[in-house]
């Protein structure tokens, strides 16, 4: 196997340009991102057309579709390899550095924005995943126990075990966004990580009742309390602290430094933070849930049905064009706010109704006799089941243009179910049968029927509306 992620590294370095094209590189749960210095250099047909690529994506970097694991041993191979930067910002070309900032000035300022918040959020995905799936069993442990199912001492250690195990990321979640936000920013990373300590500290109320701002009665109703304006108000901390920082340390004699910038810098966001960032990203993330909850759990069936349906059969294309990085920020609120997240589980059936429709295609191109075609989704369903879209997406459905929307308007059944029933989610991860740990424990079942609802409706509209000259002729 590492004689084959060798082998096809070099074929990619060949077909982007050479390593001398290549500026940075990194990768997601499924993704090669490779920063280039002349797009125009990429042979992209024979690199989709290459063994062990599910897809390429032109974005500000190039994204090669490889799957879940692969992605991250390719890029390993490609940074230690090749002697290629991990981080663009390591640059010191300064006709590179002019280069990106042109393609930077291309790209949209809301995708831009995402790809920010992305570049957060995704280095905490195992750990996001990890202890979801760890609450979601000390969960279900503890119903078994309220039911008299699960008695002993045995279950109760391993129920605190694994909600310790939960807790230690998700209790902390701000501390970690405040961390890596410092990275993208480009401030001290301690120092964001202060910052997210910051916003759940103790102290956070005691400055609140000085100053009249907290709520004793409804303490979640208080102007300033701990937590308030959740991640929104940590990435927002954080990108005022990297600001702060640039500019005294540009000021500080270097003998001065190591003691005076982080000093000055952590006062003046403190003070920003407290009075000023928390408050008002508090009252955004109220709104962002009371806005939230009336297409999202609300108590009129039809709405949950139409909401539901709508949510799921569109999310496919929001992946398409790179925004559902910024549902990240919207689970997060979710979580911190509703101790759950209700709208992952119905986004999760597009993945579903994308394995019904192409089950749908594999038995299409058995009696249409496209075996090559037959071959790549017999390679990409099982990512698929597990909850890896991507490689359905742009290997199968994409391609052949109309599946893509048959798949989407399958999915929205799971959705509507999903959301009829009110499944919530301890956190969020790959959408498939493995997200069913994340689930609440009285949940699961509803969320296993919805990814069923989802195949079957993905399976049957495709089937109707896709002909056999479709598939014989892709």
């Amino acid at each position: 196997m590492a004689n084959n992620n060798e082998q096809l590294i070099n074929k990619i370095v060949e077909l982007v340009g050479g390593k001398n094209n290549i500026s940075a590189a990194t990768n997601c749960m499924t993704r090669l991102r490779i920063r280039l210095k002349d797009d125009s250099k990429v042979q992209h047909d024979q690199l989709n057309a290459t063994e062990g690529v599910m897809g390429v994506v032109k974005a500000e970097t190039l994204q090669i579709v490889v799957g879940p694991g692969k992605a991250k041993k390719l890029a390993d191979l490609l940074i230690e390899q090749y002697n290629i930067s991990p981080d663009a910002s390591t640059t010191n070309d300064w006709q590179e550095n002019k280069d990106a900032i042109k393609r930077n000035q291309k790209q949209s300022k809301l995708k831009s924005a995402l790809e920010t918040i992305s570049g957060i959020f995704i280095p905490m995905i195992p750990a996001i995943i990890a202890a979801g799936i760890f609450n979601g069993f000390s969960s279900l442990i503890g119903t078994l126990q309220g039911e008299e199912v699960l008695s002993a001492n045995f279950w109760e250690v391993i129920r605190l075990l694994f909600s310790l195990i939960g807790t230690g990321f998700l209790g902390y979640f701000a501390i970690y966004t405040g961390i890596n936000s410092a990275k993208r920013f480009g401030a001290t990373e301690a120092l964001g990580g202060m910052i997210g300590a910051m916003s759940i500290a103790a102290p956070i109320v005691d400055i609140s009742q000085l100053f009249g701002l907290y709520d004793a009665e409804q303490p979640l109703n208080s102007i300033l309390t701990t937590g308030k304006g959740g991640i929104i108000g940590v990435i927002v901390g954080v990108f005022i602290l990297a600001k702060i920082e640039k500019v005294v340390r540009k000021r500080v004699p270097d003998v001065l430094d190591l003691i005076v910038t982080p000093v000055i810098t952590l006062l003046i966001t403190a003070i920003l933070l407290v009075f000023v960032i928390m408050p008002v990203s508090g009252i955004l993330s109220d709104w962002l849930v009371s806005g939230l909850s009336v297409i999202i759990g609300s108590e009129n069936a039809v709405i949950n049905v139409i909401s539901g349906y709508i949510l799921a059969a569109v999310f496919l294309p929001m992946v398409l064009l790179g925004l559902h990085h910024g549902l990240i920020p919207i689970y997060a609120i979710q979580l911190e706010a509703l101790g759950g997240v209700s709208l992952f589980p119905v986004l999760a059936m597009a993945g579903a109704g994308q394995v019904g429709a192409a089950i749908a295609i594999y038995f299409m191109c058995k009696k249409a006799g496209n075996d090559r075609l037959k071959q790549v989704i017999a390679g990409a369903l099982p990512a698929g089941i597990l909850g890896i879209g991507e490689p359905l997406i742009y290997g199968v459905t994409l391609p052949l243009g109309k599946p893509f929307i048959t798949a989407g308007l399958g999915a929205g059944f799971g959705g509507a179910y999903v959301m009829l029933m009110n499944v919530m989610a301890n956190a969020w991860g790959p959408s498939g049968l493995v997200a069913v740990p994340l689930m609440h424990a009285d949940k699961m079942v509803h969320f296993v029927i919805g990814i069923f609802i989802a195949y079957i409706a993905g399976f049957i509209i495709t089937r109707i509306f896709i002909k056999r000259e479709d598939v014989a002729n892709a």
